[in-house]
């Protein structure tokens, strides 16, 4: 049984790390504001990565994302890949991929699988090989290793390990991955604001060189990038059938930064901007939406905020709830209980959401 550290109530769903309760976090925020800031701070210090976002008045300015540093000469933005070299911003150009990539063979374990060209009937046969999922296609998955946000409940922390490495790979090279079978890319992580410029001019090459044929853009992301680069990877992922996935991991603020160090108030405005051009292109659906069920701080009532926001702007916008899995710095936390998702599913409906699906149903405990 944990305690929380502010208000002494004990609850075996309060994070060892962050010690204290939900009801804290949003309702005597600027009370355990300190404590939450310790731990982050610790979490990224141990990968020799900046604990808050450097905001030097001499620094340079990078404007990939919400958190908008301005970078001491020799310092590195938050993201850690970001660096201010004699003046200027290295890490995240076109010839500097900071990345990992694989071929994931069709039908995938994609974020939004059920309603999007590869792995549902969805976007044939202008976006989509196949009538239903595209069996015998891939998909060219790139993980790029460096975040915009730092969420102790990452299920992908050990990227931090090599946030800098000297090995790059320039767009062309990733370009080069693409052939005949590969009939949709995805960028995710770590995050793909950071290195937006490479992913960028990745997809602009490589739909060039498959001018007439399908290969869709799609984007998993935090969605707190600058909102000129989300209008370009917009873009590029409506006019080749491909999808954003926006990762809404609380609408409470508070709670945002609790669990991942950062405001959410840039995401919440660009998934808004994102759900006007989605109405341009309902099949398949252009815009979609993820939480990760985090015991004891993302339930119901947070699921029915979360729901509600996406509800007004539009009720046909999918929605996934993933199953949470212990890792990074709340590895003492249970798994997504299967009657904790359902009821995460109801209210979600309840809402007002028309589309929603319980994802990782593999990680889902029969717990109570």
């Amino acid at each position: 049984m944990a305690e929380c550290i502010n208000c002494g109530k004990g609850s075996k769903l309060i994070s060892k790390a962050l010690e204290v309760c939900l009801d804290c976090i949003r309702n005597d925020f600027e009370k355990v504001l300190p404590r939450i800031q310790r731990v982050h701070a610790r979490s990224r210090m141990e990968f020799d990565l900046p604990t808050n976002p450097p905001q030097d008045p001499q620094g340079v300015q990078c404007n990939f994302c919400v958190n908008e540093c301005k970078i001491p000469e020799g310092g590195k933005g938050y993201c850690g890949l970001r660096k201010n070299t004699d003046g200027k911003l290295w890490g995240g150009g076109k010839d500097e991929g900071n990345l990992n990539w694989y071929y994931d063979h069709l039908p995938t374990n994609c974020v939004a699988d059920w309603v999007c060209a590869g792995g549902s009937k969805a976007g044939y046969p202008k976006f989509s090989h196949l009538p239903g999922p595209e069996y015998g296609f891939k998909n060219l998955a790139v993980f790029y290793q460096a975040c915009s946000f730092n969420c102790l409940f990452c299920q992908n922390w050990h990227f931090r390990k090599d946030v800098y490495s000297k090995r790059k790979t320039t767009a062309e090279q990733l370009a080069d991955c693409v052939d005949e079978k590969t009939s949709c890319i995805c960028y995710f992580g770590g995050d793909p604001a950071p290195q937006v410029q490479h992913a960028l001019e990745t997809s602009k090459e490589a739909l060039n060189r498959s001018e007439g044929k399908i290969l869709r853009i799609c984007w998993e992301t935090n969605g707190a990038m600058n909102p000129h680069y989300l209008e370009k990877m917009a873009d590029l992922s409506l006019k080749s059938g491909g999808c954003v996935k926006f990762d809404l991991k609380a609408f409470d603020e508070n709670l945002n930064i609790a669990m991942c160090g950062v405001t959410n108030k840039r995401t919440l405005k660009n998934f808004e901007m994102l759900s006007e051009i989605a109405k341009t292109r309902p099949d398949p659906p252009f815009l979609i939406a993820s939480t990760l069920l985090v015991p004891g701080y993302v339930e119901g009532e947070e699921v029915s905020k979360i729901a509600g926001f996406i509800a007004d702007l539009d009720k046909d916008i999918p929605y996934a709830l993933l199953g949470f899995h212990p890792q990074f710095y709340m590895t003492d936390l249970p798994t997504t209980s299967k009657i904790h998702a359902e009821q995460c599913k109801l209210a979600a409906e309840n809402a007002g959401l028309r589309n929603v699906r319980i994802g990782n149903i593999h990680l889902l405990s029969n717990a109570y």
